[in-house]
């Protein structure tokens, strides 16, 4: 890493702005800014999933994915990026996809919407679920046309993956999802 990080104090955003990779410095409310702060809360909850103790292969996908979304806070960081130079690029969503159809193959097919719940872990993946939609929206108001169209793509796949991924876990030791009741009495 050499002295990328030589100093962490800086006091460089006391006055509500932060600098890019690029040594531009925008509002600390612009949205870009918000997206990479959304990116960073998105990796922490998964790091939090990571360590409920998860079976195999999960913590090694999940690991790979606490990597690409670390490239796509990196890929904010850069605006005007050359396209042959984007961090995230199709190996990331192919595997993303083919994660979840080997993880999906296993589950039952779905009769009911489900809630989060289940296990701690399922809940947490349910959360993990949850931030990343909102990290997705949040990409879709940052006002960049040269952004790696990749990005919005990559959250909208990992989304999937989560979902899949919450119903494996609510599954674990026997537990069971926890499914939506449509038909439960109303009370007025």
């Amino acid at each position: 890493m050499g002295k990328r990080l030589s100093k962490i104090v800086t006091r460089t955003g006391d006055a509500g702005e932060t600098g890019l990779a690029t040594g531009a410095r925008l509002a600390k409310t612009d949205p870009r800014i918000a997206a990479i702060g959304e990116v960073d809360e998105l990796n922490s909850h998964l790091g939090v999933l990571i360590e409920m103790g998860l079976p195999s292969p999960l913590p090694e996908i999940l690991r790979e994915v606490q990597n690409d979304l670390f490239d796509v806070g990196g890929e904010l960081s850069m605006p005007g990026l050359a396209p042959d130079q984007a961090l995230i690029r199709d190996v990331a969503l192919e595997r993303l996809e083919a994660d979840f159809e080997r993880i999906n193959d296993t589950l039952p097919p779905l009769t009911e919407f489900v809630l989060p719940g289940g296990t701690p872990a399922a809940a947490q993946a349910h959360v993990v679920r949850a931030v990343c939609r909102r990290v997705e929206r949040a990409l879709w108001s940052v006002p960049d046309p040269a952004m790696n169209p990749l990005l919005p793509r990559y959250l909208n796949r990992l989304s999937d993956l989560m979902f899949a991924v919450a119903r494996q876990l609510a599954r674990i030791d026997g537990g069971s999802e926890v499914m939506w009741r449509h038909s439960r009495k109303k009370k007025n």
